[in-house]
C-alpha cells in the first residue's frame, strides 16, 4: 500500500507555498455533481459541445480556465448554473462576477461562446457573494480528498456558525497545487491558501487574526504575476488586513531568462486615495533548493526552487 502522500511531504520539508497562485483574465465555473474523473472535463455528465469547447480554449490559448464546481445546496431542479469571474482592467482589486443559468449544462457551451463574443443571451445577473472553492478533486490527486473534504466541511460549519449569508462554499475540481493540500480559491478576489486548517481559515473568512499565518497558508493573488505575488505578501505583512482594501497594479521591471532575478514593482490605491508604490527584487534562494514530489503519483523527486524578496524600497513621488 503507497502511503505517500505528496502535502506531506511538502509540508514536512518546509516548502515556501507563495508564488504559486494561478493567473487567468477569465475563470469559468460550472456547476456539475461529482465524480469526476481526473480530467475532470471527461466525466460522464460532461456533455461533448462543453468538452470540445474546452479542447478549442486550450488549443487557441485564450487565458480562460474552466473548472467544474459543487455544492451541498444545488440549483433549482434541472438547472445549471455557470458563474464567471472576469479581471479587472488597471488598479484591481479582484474580478468581476457575473452568474446565469441554463435549463441542461448541454446549454452551457453556447451560452459561453455568447459571453466570450460580447454577448449573452441568457439572463445575466450581478453577483455579490463571495464565492469560496475548496479542491476535493480526489481523482486527481489523493491529497485533495484526504485534506480537501475535511476542510470542505469544516467551512461550510464555520460559514454556518457565524451566519454568513453571503459565502458560498463550494467544491472544484482541480486548479493546481495539490501538494499545497487542503487549497481554496476564494473568489471575487482571485486569491489563494494552501495548508489550511480551520483556524487560519476563519481568519481568511473574516480578515482577522494573526496577519502573520499567511506568511504559511498564502499562495498569492491571481491577478499578480507570480514574483508580483512574493512581493505582495512582504506588503501584507507590514500593512496588516487593512491591504486587502487597496486596489493593485504590479510590473516586472526586470528579469533574467530562467526568471531567477525578478526586479518587481507594485503600486496601491488605498481607499482613501492614498498611493503607494514599492519595488524590490525577488530572487531564487540559492541556499534553499528542495527536490520534492510534484504530486502522489510522481515517483521522481524535481528540483523546486525558493525565492526571497530583497532590496524592498518604498519609492517617492
Amino acid at each position: 500500500m503507497d502511503t505517500f502522500f505528496c502535502a506531506q511531504e511538502s509540508e514536512q520539508a518546509q516548502e515556501d507555498i507563495i508564488g504559486t497562485a494561478s493567473t487567468a483574465e477569465i475563470y469559468v465555473l460550472v456547476e456539475c455533481p461529482p465524480p469526476w474523473t481526473s480530467n475532470a472535463l471527461n466525466s460522464k455528465s460532461i456533455p461533448a459541445n462543453l468538452r470540445a469547447l474546452a479542447a478549442e480554449i486550450d488549443e487557441t490559448e485564450l487565458p480562460v480556465y474552466l473548472f467544474l464546481i459543487y455544492s451541498d445546496r444545488p440549483h433549482a431542479e434541472g438547472y445549471t448554473r455557470c458563474l464567471i469571474f472576469h479581471q479587472k482592467p488597471g488598479f484591481s482589486n479582484g474580478y468581476s462576477q457575473k452568474e446565469f443559468s441554463v435549463p441542461n449544462i448541454s446549454d452551457v457551451a453556447p451560452a459561453l461562446q455568447d459571453y466570450l463574443a460580447g454577448k449573452l443571451s441568457y439572463q445575466n445577473t450581478e453577483n455579490l457573494t463571495r464565492d469560496i472553492l475548496v479542491c476535493t478533486h480526489g481523482s486527481r490527486d489523493k491529497c485533495c480528498a484526504k485534506y480537501g473534504n475535511i476542510l470542505y466541511r469544516q467551512a461550510l460549519a464555520t460559514v454556518s456558525d457565524l451566519s454568513l449569508d453571503q459565502v458560498r462554499i463550494w467544491q472544484v475540481s482541480h486548479f493546481g497545487g495539490h501538494r499545497y493540500a487542503p487549497t481554496i480559491a476564494d473568489f471575487p478576489e482571485g486569491r489563494y491558501y494552501g495548508r489550511l486548517d480551520q483556524e487560519s481559515f476563519t481568519s481568511i473568512l473574516t480578515k482577522t487574526g494573526d496577519i502573520n499565518c499567511l506568511s504559511r497558508v498564502y499562495r498569492g493573488w491571481g491577478i499578480l504575476p507570480w514574483a508580483a505575488q512574493i512581493l505582495e505578501r512582504e506588503l501584507i505583512s507590514k500593512y496588516g488586513w487593512d491591504w486587502f482594501s487597496y486596489s493593485v497594479a504590479a510590473q516586472i521591471l526586470e528579469q533574467n531568462e530562467d526568471e531567477s532575478f525578478n526586479w518587481v514593482q507594485l503600486s496601491f490605491i488605498q481607499p482613501d486615495d492614498v498611493v503607494g508604490v514599492y519595488q524590490a527584487e525577488v530572487v531564487q534562494d540559492k541556499n534553499q533548493v528542495l527536490y520534492l514530489r510534484g504530486s502522489c503519483n510522481n515517483k521522481e523527486a524535481s528540483e523546486t526552487a525558493q525565492y526571497i524578496v530583497k532590496n524592498l524600497a518604498k519609492i517617492q513621488h
